[in-house]
């Protein structure tokens, strides 16, 4: 294009103030003028929605148009937090999808309803910011994948330790061989369920409270009597939406693990959950206690293991010559002389992102990858759901990443996509 061209474009562009134009139209390098913020819509505004939420609205090139929640309490807040109207606010999040002004979309709904969102977003149109586990089963994570893929969109999950210093030193001392040939990676989860406001599981039915759809927040998932103790927050503990802290703190601390590994473009062959134990009798019924072991095709091994101790929440890699363990912001080593060690020239270094939320705008804009793109937390989900699906069946596993199928196992394979009623089916 020739420089007039390219002026009278300028030109044109600047007549059109008064909209609110994306990024990708004005150019994607420099500082972000008022009429190229990234317009962002957010659907599923609780706990972890909230928070992500007020990250977005301290990026100043962000501007937050839409807000989506079938609770109409959480909508309240995040329009007050967003200084929206309710005009701008929605129980159905397709009507946010249907929106011409939004560029992207963070979604923080439960996970049975993350590939609905995401699917539906990435053809419109819409960049995500998606949640961790990617989808609530492996085909719903692979149907996620290629729906990113098709619609040339820009995905990250919220698996935020990726955008971690002291993760990222770990993984790049792990890569390097400062601890030797790595052997074994231990993964320590929390054990017993973090329930909130204080229900046993043994609540009966109640009737559904006016501020909420509930029928809206059951989606794709079977049809159940309400009771508050299933909702929110505490649906993580409930089978039917998710296995409990295997996909919840696992997702983050497998994450790590397979970017220590160097196995980003895989997942283990081999799956077997082991002291598997969950409550008697109520709502909670997903897995509390288990050890779950996993095979890697060259032979690393990886374990998952409940546990009441926080100190060993976390990602432990094990060489042949020394260990290092990282959570967040901690980061420890078998010798202080690990910690001490200073990459090197010609040394593997990682993906820097200093910010997560803040690397996904930065994505957005020049449209290259983010810190955890849609591949990388399909592997890091599939591996979770594994480790479920061994603990539904109570049996050893194998399976075929390639394929992404259970080997010589129907009634696995039949659980690789969670039950979808009809009119929510993918």
């Amino acid at each position: 294009m020739s420089d007039h061209h390219s002026f009278s474009r300028r030109q044109f562009l600047k007549s059109a103030a008064p909209l609110i134009l994306p990024a990708a139209v004005l150019g994607r390098a420099g500082a972000v003028s008022p009429n190229s913020k990234i317009r962002l819509a957010c659907i599923g505004v609780g706990g972890q929605g909230t928070a992500n939420l007020k990250a977005f609205l301290a990026d100043e090139r962000v501007q937050v148009v839409a807000i989506c929640d079938v609770d109409g309490k959480h909508r309240e807040r995040a329009m007050n937090l967003a200084k929206l109207t309710p005009a701008d606010c929605y129980k159905d999040y397709r009507k946010v999808l249907a929106r011409q002004d939004v560029d992207a979309v963070m979604n923080a709904t439960p996970d049975h309803w993350h590939a609905n969102v995401a699917i539906e977003a990435a053809k419109a149109g819409k960049d995500l910011f998606s949640e961790k586990p990617l989808g609530a089963s492996i085909a719903e994570g692979r149907a996620i994948c290629r729906a990113v893929a098709e619609n040339k969109r820009v995905l990250q999950c919220g698996t935020w330790r990726r955008s971690g210093l002291k993760v990222r030193m770990a993984c790049e001392l792990v890569r390097n061989g400062y601890i030797g040939e790595l052997k074994e990676i231990q993964v320590g989860v929390p054990g017993t369920f973090a329930i909130r406001g204080g229900y046993t599981g043994l609540e009966g039915p109640q009737e559904v409270p006016p501020h909420l759809d509930y029928a809206m927040w059951l989606g794709s998932a079977p049809e159940r009597p309400y009771t508050e103790a299933r909702c929110h927050f505490n649906f993580r503990w409930i089978d039917e939406y998710a296995p409990g802290y295997i996909t919840d703190w696992g997702a983050h601390f497998v994450d790590v693990a397979q970017w220590g590994a160097g196995m980003d473009d895989t997942t283990p062959t081999e799956v077997e959950a082991m002291e598997v134990k969950r409550r008697a009798q109520g709502l909670y019924d997903a897995p509390e206690e288990y050890r779950i072991e996993y095979g890697y095709a060259n032979g690393l091994k990886l374990s998952m293991f409940s546990t009441k101790d926080a100190a060993t929440y976390g990602t432990k890699f094990i060489g042949s010559e020394g260990w290092v363990f990282t959570e967040a912001e901690t980061l420890k080593a078998s010798s202080i002389d690990i910690l001490r060690i200073k990459m090197k020239e010609g040394d593997t270094r990682l993906y820097v992102s200093k910010h997560h939320h803040r690397n996904f705008i930065d994505a957005v804009i020049s449209r290259e990858r983010t810190a955890a793109p849609a591949e990388i937390a399909q592997r890091a989900a599939t591996i979770c759901h594994l480790g479920a699906i061994s603990a539904k069946l109570q049996k050893g596993l194998k399976f075929d990443p390639k394929a992404e199928a259970f080997t010589g196992n129907d009634e696995a394979n039949a659980l690789l996509m969670r039950p979808m009623r009809d009119a929510w089916k993918i």
